[in-house]
């Protein structure tokens, strides 16, 4: 089953100094029905203004990784780590016991647009981590390039706590994709910009998709697009 979510469904709020949607319960958004899918619990879309951020403030038994799409973030945390993240490059934190970390846009001039995800561990009280790598942007181009995994298979990507992997695609006007899996795991799809088709089912920017029971995917585009797949328990 395929399951549309569209952009104007999301939760979105305006403070000013963030412009926040969120895909699931989050912060002031809250609606039991729409917790979480399979270990997938959080999916924000922020735009933070120059020299804006959030401060420092903690987090428990997670694992949340942050992917730019435009601009550069500033991550600072409790374990002496002080990185900036940009387009062409991932950050996995494993809260696991406790951390405190913050997260800053330090341009004066421009935005930063990121997603934020947040993954139930399968594993509880690990010890805190850090870490981020670099991918081939032009690698993405008509494929799908695994960014996280649980267990990765080179040094370009990141390994989570979870049982699944993350992937990033930039498809061609005119191309398409497979993707395939065991019966009984899920996929999320989120469209970053452009259209998409997934077995016949239209999305456009922003829109997600959560499929269940669907063990072959075809994905296809007519005018290109960006999206993340990531391929769940």
């Amino acid at each position: 089953m395929i399951q549309l979510h569209p952009a104007e469904s999301r939760f979105t709020a305006n403070h000013g100094w963030l412009k926040t949607s969120f895909s699931f319960s989050f912060a002031e958004y809250y609606d039991p029905r729409n917790m979480n899918f399979g270990p997938l619990r959080v999916v924000n879309d922020d735009v933070v203004q120059p020299g804006e951020g959030f401060g420092m403030h903690p987090h428990k038994e997670m694992e949340i990784v942050s992917i730019v799409l435009k601009g550069q973030l500033q991550h600072e945390d409790s374990m002496g780590h002080k990185e900036v993240i940009r387009r062409g490059e991932v950050q996995r934190m494993t809260a696991g016991t406790g951390v405190v970390h913050s997260e800053v846009n330090p341009s004066d001039t421009d935005v930063v647009n990121l997603f934020q995800l947040w993954f139930l561990p399968d594993t509880p009280g690990l010890t805190p981590s850090y870490e981020q790598i670099a991918y081939d942007t032009e690698a993405m181009t008509n494929h799908l390039l695994p960014v996280v995994a649980k267990n990765p298979p080179s040094a370009n990507v990141a390994k989570i706590h979870q049982d699944l992997t993350l992937y990033l695609s930039a498809l061609e006007g005119g191309r398409s994709l497979t993707f395939e899996q065991p019966a009984g795991r899920r996929i999320y799809v989120m469209v970053f910009s452009g259209d998409l088709t997934l077995n016949g089912e239209t999305l456009k920017d922003r829109d997600a998709a959560r499929i269940t029971d669907v063990e072959r995917l075809e994905i296809a585009s007519d005018n290109g697009a960006s999206f993340m797949l990531i391929d769940l328990p």
